[in-house]
């Protein structure tokens, strides 16, 4: 969770009262924070807030904070509303930037009047956003510019690698390879474009450079000090809605230190777009769901007001809420995202807990002793247990596995690119566990029964979790009819008859692979694994597995 530092003068002052610091560790809350620390450092009093939410990076700074904290406490309500004035500024991305770093978004904020409180914040704000929302800047960087000294129009292109400028930091000039090999944050991010053809570049109609994406402001425009009054913001990264929505946080935080937002023309070879774009979002609840899901008896108004205080504008028509909600938000998916605001503006401490009346036995679920059956089973058949994560990747899912990568349930804003889908079958999880145990003796049998996610657009959540049982086993001299034996096993055991059915499957050598039947329907598969797939593994012995569904074997 991201953690940043607010000073609580300047927190005070956008929030336009004073508070102790006791009220602070309430008021917080509104904002989705903790105080996690306070310090004094010359005569000042600085907390460190720990954000407890990582889609709502317009939270992640003292303007973000106090905007909250005004609308909860009622001192403004509804929808905050920001002007953008037009400009004539206009900003040519080259189409050789495609595959290296395609997007890029624009705004000027002027009349800015930094202090060193302020400054620091956006500073703060524009790594934050980066580090977390961007991914290590690899989705998201952000670039602020004295936009006193840009000479516009402004060039996003692709450049050779010999192209010079200095970089923010250093008076001599580099050429952008010497960049990624001797700055600092060019060692820290250079991996990002290394090896592509081109780097990108920013650049003005006078050649100056501002930036290069996603590693470093040029030293001549990069610089922002107390004396800037007026700053060009350049966001870019691999999709457009990201690069958007942090560009509206960067914006609209610093329209809450009083500058004045002016957009900019980007042209793309087969679109223009005018950015930043603040069109409030919207959005429509059941206001019976609130009252139903919260358990608190609130009238049609009392909703309202609430919502309103958590910065929505909203119209009530036949018992629903249609709400509009800011730009700088892109978490608002659910009905839930909106019955949570409620109840942080209503406050969870006010809810009384109540304790239910009911008349019920509590018991074990019946499929879930079956799947403690079928490890027993595995179990007697000499298998070892594991137990992987659910989380994953599309490398190990799909290429590794030799198979085409298919549809599958992707995390918005994973942490990191190795947990960022949840698995849709099992085998690539016992596979990375005979990759990691290769100095193990052999032979080595495997199992696992746990849930994989798959795509159901019938299902509200569009998902549904399937349990599954996977069975693996590795050393040489292991063929087809191992696997087939503890198959045959298995479903004697559960008294269900089944078939093979040969079939071809990207995973498994051709002809030694099969489709498992019973009553009729696909259930799963077996077969020896393909050589090009132990290679991918760095698997040295054959390895034979089967995996199958479990719900079609369960009879109560």
């Amino acid at each position: 969770m991201p953690k940043f530092e607010v000073s609580k003068e300047d927190l005070e002052r956008l929030v336009g009262k004073k508070f102790s610091i006791e009220e602070w560790e309430d008021l917080v809350l509104y904002a989705k924070c903790e105080l996690d620390d306070i310090w004094e450092e010359n005569g000042k009093i600085y907390f460190k807030l720990d954000s407890k939410d990582t889609n709502r990076p317009d939270l992640w700074s003292a303007e973000g904070v106090a905007r909250q904290i005004r609308f909860a406490l009622g001192i403004e309500r509804g929808l905050p509303k920001y002007e953008v004035e037009e400009s004539d500024v206009v900003v040519y991305v080259d189409e050789k930037l495609k595959d290296i770093r395609p997007y890029g978004v624009y705004a000027i904020v002027e009349g800015l009047k930094f202090d060193e409180d302020s400054l620091s914040q956006i500073i703060q704000l524009q790594e934050k956003v980066a580090l977390t929302f961007g991914r290590r800047r690899r989705e998201v960087a952000i670039g602020i510019f004295d936009f006193d000294k840009v000479k516009p129009p402004i060039y996003y292109r692709a450049a050779e690698k010999t192209e010079k400028f200095a970089p923010l930091g250093y008076k001599e000039e580099m050429t952008l390879e010497e960049i990624l090999e001797k700055h600092e944050k060019g060692r820290e991010y250079g991996h990002i474009i290394k090896d592509k053809p081109y780097y990108p570049l920013l650049v003005d109609s006078e050649g100056n450079v501002l930036s290069m994406p996603p590693i470093i402001n040029s030293e001549f425009t990069g610089r922002v000090t107390t004396d800037t009054r007026n700053v060009f913001i350049d966001v870019t990264g691999w999709r457009l809605d990201k690069v958007m929505l942090a560009l509206n946080v960067m914006v609209t935080a610093l329209a809450e230190r009083g500058g004045r937002i002016k957009s900019v023309k980007v042209v793309y070879r087969d679109f223009e777009i005018k950015t930043p774009d603040l069109t409030p979002r919207e959005f429509e609840v059941d206001l019976d769901y609130i009252r139903r899901l919260s358990g608190l008896k609130l009238s049609n108004e009392e909703i309202k007001e609430l919502l309103e205080r958590m910065m929505y504008e909203v119209e009530i028509k036949e018992n629903k809420a249609k709400v509009k909600y800011p730009a700088f938000r892109d978490d608002i998916m659910h009905a839930r995202d909106i019955l949570e605001d409620v109840l942080i503006a209503y406050g969870y401490n006010n809810i009384e807990p109540e304790e239910p009346k009911l008349a019920v036995q509590g018991r074990g679920d019946p499929f879930k002793d079956f799947e403690d059956a079928i490890r027993e089973l595995m179990v007697g058949f000499g298998l070892q247990e594991i137990m992987t994560f659910n989380l994953t990747n599309k490398d190990a899912q799909f290429n590794k596995m030799n198979i085409e990568e298919e549809d599958i349930v992707e995390i918005a804003n994973p942490v990191s690119m190795k947990w960022s889908v949840l698995r849709k079958w099992l085998l690539p999880s016992l596979m990375e566990f005979l990759s990691n145990n290769t100095h193990e003796e052999y032979p080595q049998r495997i199992f696992e029964v746990g849930l994989v996610t798959l795509i159901d657009e019938r299902l509200e959540t569009k998902t549904r979790s399937e349990p599954k049982l996977a069975v693996a086993l590795a050393g040489s001299g292991y063929t087809f009819t191992n696997a087939k034996e503890i198959l045959d096993g298995l479903m004697r055991h559960l008294d269900i008859e089944y078939e093979l059915e040969e079939t071809e499957h990207g995973s498994f050598i051709p002809g030694r692979v099969g489709k498992i039947i019973v009553n009729g329907e696909e259930i799963g598969i077996i077969g020896e694994i393909h050589p090009q797939v132990l290679e991918n593994w760095g698997i040295e012995v054959p390895v034979v597995a089967f995996e199958l569904f479990l719900r079609p074997l369960y009879r109560q």
